[in-house]
C-alpha cells in the first residue's frame, strides 16, 4: 500500500490537493479503517462522506460520496490518501481471519443470515455473488426512481450516490453473469435518463454516472457474443432512449450505439 504525495498531487487539481491537506490537519476524518488493500473512511464535509480507496497491484481505485464534479479526486480523497501516504492503518483482516479459523460453520451462517436480515445492500451484494436469480431492469429502476424522489426538493440538487448498483453490476460481471450485469446497467442509464430533467446540479455527476452504466452495458452485451436477432433487441433498447422526445442524452446514446455495433462487428 505504497503511495507518495506527488502521485496523490497528480491525481487531483492544486485547489483541491490544498483542501485536502487543510481538511486532514483540521481533523475532519472521522474514520480511517483498512480490510486487505482497500481503505474505508468517512470524512466531515458539509455532510459526512464515505471514502473508499483500492490498492491493486500499480493501480488506484477511488470514490466518495461527496457531489464533486471536477477534475481527478475530490479533498475527501485526497485527505484519506496523505493520511494513508503518512502513516498507513493497520490490517484490519488479520484479526477477521485469525477469528474466522475458530469459528463453526453453523455459528458463522447464522451470524450471516442476521446480517442479510437487516442489511438490505449486503443482502443484494451476497445474491449477486453466490445466487442464480436477478432483479428485473424495472425492479432496479423503481429502486433508482426512490432515491431521485427523496432528493426532490424539489429538484435534485446534489449527486445522488447510485455506487452500489454499480457495485452488484461488478459482482455478476466476475462470475461472467453478463445478462445479469446488463440488466443493472441499463437500470441505471434508463431510470438517470428518465429523471434528468429533475435535476438541477452536478451535471458533471450524471453524464459521468450516464456513461458509465452506458460503457457497462455495451462490454457486457459484447462479452455474451449474442446471435444477430439477439443483438438487435439488446441495441434497441440504446436506440429507444435515443429517441426519446426530450433530447437531453439522445447524442450520448446514439454514440453509445454506434459504439455497441463497431465492437459487434469486429
Amino acid at each position: 500500500m505504497n503511495i507518495d504525495t506527488e502521485t496523490i498531487r497528480d491525481r487531483c487539481t492544486d485547489p483541491v490537493f490544498e483542501r485536502g491537506q487543510t481538511y486532514r490537519k483540521e481533523g475532519r476524518i472521522q474514520q480511517l479503517n483498512r480490510f486487505d488493500e482497500r481503505i474505508s473512511a468517512v470524512v466531515s464535509g458539509s455532510n459526512p462522506y464515505d471514502v473508499t480507496v483500492k490498492f491493486g497491484g500499480q493501480s488506484l481505485e477511488t470514490r466518495c460520496t461527496c457531489p464533486y464534479d471536477g477534475q481527478g479526486d475530490c479533498k475527501h480523497v485526497v485527505a484519506v490518501l496523505l493520511a494513508v501516504a503518512d502513516d498507513p492503518p493497520e490490517d484490519g483482516s488479520e484479526r477477521i481471519d485469525s477469528v474466522l479459523a475458530d469459528v463453526s460453520d453453523e455459528e458463522l451462517r447464522t451470524f450471516v443470515r442476521e446480517i442479510l436480515a437487516t442489511h438490505n445492500r449486503a443482502r443484494e451484494q451476497f445474491l449477486a455473488q453466490f445466487g442464480d436469480e436477478h432483479k428485473s431492469v424495472d425492479e432496479y429502476r423503481q429502486e433508482i426512481s426512490h432515491l431521485f424522489e427523496q432528493h426532490a426538493d424539489p429538484v435534485v440538487f446534489e449527486a445522488i450516490d447510485l455506487s452500489r448498483f454499480f457495485d452488484i453490476a461488478e459482482q455478476y460481471r466476475e462470475r461472467d453473469r453478463y445478462l445479469a450485469a446488463a440488466t443493472v446497467y441499463r437500470a441505471v442509464f434508463e431510470e438517470v435518463d428518465e429523471k434528468f430533467t429533475w435535476i438541477d446540479g452536478s451535471y458533471d455527476h450524471y453524464a459521468q454516472t450516464l456513461q458509465t452504466a452506458l460503457d457497462g452495458y455495451i462490454d457486457c452485451v459484447v462479452a455474451v457474443d449474442p446471435n444477430p436477432e439477439d443483438f438487435e433487441t439488446y441495441a434497441g433498447v440504446l436506440e429507444t432512449r435515443a429517441s426519446t422526445e426530450s433530447e437531453i442524452n439522445n447524442r450520448q446514446f446514439w454514440r453509445a450505439l454506434d459504439a455497441l455495433e463497431d465492437r459487434y462487428d469486429e
